[in-house]
């Protein structure tokens, strides 16, 4: 199975009954204070430009909000957990080889994502967001030890990985 950090999605099963039913799904949007730190930095657009027109200066604000906007929209990953597959960001694994789940908030998430991390993990966490759930993958040929994802539900991620509803 090719490991989770290649260019494309690997494809699921093509079976319609199971690939419409989504048990959980969470798309990690930035959070407020990311929105305004983007307002503050475009505005430095203001305090460059200025010099040659206020006009101008409001022009590159705007230009340089709307870069880091999108930016952010586009690079925001998703989580989603149907019956056969298992999708974070970029990464997809078949649920069957999905192992143990745990989740785990503030000190011990700090020591998932600083001294216990493997360095083969799969990595999908965001900075503006504290919680993280480990999954292990038991594929025997995926080097890949378990992924990290953040979670504002953390909880909700690992019932849903862990209900019978695997395959």
């Amino acid at each position: 199975m090719p490991t989770p950090d290649s260019a494309a999605p690997v494809p699921a099963r093509n079976d319609p009954s199971s690939a419409s039913t989504v048990l959980y799904t969470e798309k990690l949007w930035p959070s407020a204070w990311i929105w305004v730190v983007v307002m503050g930095l475009s505005g430095a657009g203001i305090l460059m430009f200025s010099p040659i027109s206020f006009g101008v200066g409001l022009t590159a604000a705007a230009v340089l909000f709307a870069i880091m906007a999108t930016m952010l929209v586009v690079s925001t990953p998703t989580i989603s957990v149907t019956p056969d597959t298992l999708r974070v960001g970029r990464a997809t694994i078949e649920r069957r080889f999905v192992g143990s789940v745990e989740a785990f908030r503030k000190e011990e998430a700090t020591a998932e994502r600083g001294p216990r991390l493997n360095g083969l993990a799969f990595m999908c966490f965001r900075g503006w967001i504290d919680a993280v759930v480990k999954i292990e993958i038991t594929d025997p040929s995926d080097r890949t030890p378990y992924w990290l994802a953040s979670s504002r539900r953390p909880e909700e991620l690992v019932a849903a990985l862990t209900s019978p509803a695997k395959s």
